[in-house]
């Protein structure tokens, strides 16, 4: 079991970075992979980036180029650079996590509000 708690969402303007952070506790060593998801006002769920096994990433064509995902083994910890932001990134941003490659993303974090002002 693992449990996430994110945090680094904030109000900026559009250009700026920033980074957003996930710690996760628990069972934190079984973890097969970490993600990052988003959900915009009155839109769907949608996926960001995620990190399998620490090395392999993807990321969604909307982000791809702005935003980076990596992870800090020693802090159990995963972060998400975002440069670049634009309008459309305005979402609560969840922190996500699975065991395996079998069954979907398991474990939820509570969100982190990014709001990106024009």
């Amino acid at each position: 079991q693992v449990q996430l708690v994110e945090s680094g969402g904030r109000v900026v303007q559009a250009g700026d970075s920033l980074r957003l952070s996930c710690a996760a506790s628990g069972r934190t060593f079984s973890t097969y992979s970490m993600g990052w998801f988003r959900q915009a006002p009155g839109k769907e769920r949608e996926f960001v980036a995620s990190i399998t096994w620490g090395f392999t990433t993807n990321y969604a064509n909307s982000v791809k180029g702005r935003f980076t995902i990596s992870g800090d083994n020693a802090k159990n910890t995963v972060y998400l650079q975002m440069n670049s932001l634009k309008p459309e990134d305005t979402a609560v941003y969840h922190c996500a996590a699975r065991l395996s490659s079998v069954y979907g993303w398991q474990y939820w974090g509570q969100g982190t509000q990014v709001t990106v002002s024009s």
